[in-house]
C-alpha cells in the first residue's frame, strides 16, 4: 500500500476529530449566549452547515440529558440554549442575582476606550458624560486601561491586562 493513500481508519479519525471540534464550537456558542439562539445564528457563529448542525445539536441534547451533567440543552421550536437543570436552579440563582461584573454604562465606556484607543479622557467624558470619570477610575484600578498625562487631560489606552482579562489572544485581530 503506497504511503500517499490515507487509510479508511485515518479518514474516520479525521472526521471524528472535525465533528468533535464542531460540537465544541456549538457548545461554546450555546454556553456563552445565555439565551436562545436560532439555527441561523448558530450557523453564522460556528460556520457549520445547517444539516450537520441539526444532527450535532441532537447529539449535544442527548449528551446533556444524562444525569452526569447539571446542564441541559433546551429546545424551543427551532431555537436552542444551554441552561441549568431545574434541580440545580435554586442553588445557582443565588449567584445569578448578584450584580453584573460591569454595568451597561461601564461596558459602553470601556468599549469606547478600547475601540478608540488611544483617546483623550476629555473626549471620552464628552461622549459618555461625567459618570465616565468613575468608570475610568475603576478600569485603571483593575489595570484594564492606562492613563498618561498629556496637557490638561489624560491619554487613555488599553493595557495588556485588558487582553488577558477578556481572554483576547491577538491584539491586532481584536480591534
Amino acid at each position: 500500500m503506497p504511503d500517499n493513500i490515507i487509510s479508511e481508519k485515518t479518514i474516520e479519525e479525521i472526521d471524528d476529530a472535525q465533528e468533535l471540534e464542531q460540537i465544541k464550537k456549538i457548545e461554546a456558542a450555546l454556553f456563552i449566549a445565555g439565551r436562545f439562539l436560532s439555527l441561523q445564528e448558530l450557523i453564522m457563529l460556528t460556520d457549520v452547515n445547517p444539516i450537520l448542525l441539526k444532527r450535532l445539536l441532537e447529539k449535544i441534547e442527548e449528551k446533556y440529558e444524562s444525569d452526569e451533567h447539571a446542564i441541559q440543552v433546551v429546545r424551543k421550536e427551532e431555537m436552542w440554549k444551554m441552561d441549568v437543570k431545574p434541580n440545580y436552579m435554586e442553588m445557582v440563582n443565588k449567584l445569578a442575582t448578584g450584580t453584573a461584573e460591569f454595568s451597561k454604562a461601564e461596558q459602553e465606556t470601556l468599549a469606547l476606550i478600547a475601540y478608540k484607543s488611544p483617546m483623550k479622557q476629555s473626549i471620552a467624558i464628552k461622549i459618555r458624560g461625567n459618570k465616565a470619570y468613575d468608570h475610568i477610575k475603576k478600569f485603571r484600578e483593575l489595570g484594564l486601561i492606562k492613563a498618561k498625562r498629556t496637557g490638561n487631560t489624560n491619554e487613555l489606552t488599553i493595557s495588556d491586562e485588558f487582553y488577558n482579562y477578556f481572554n483576547i489572544e491577538e491584539k491586532k485581530e481584536a480591534f
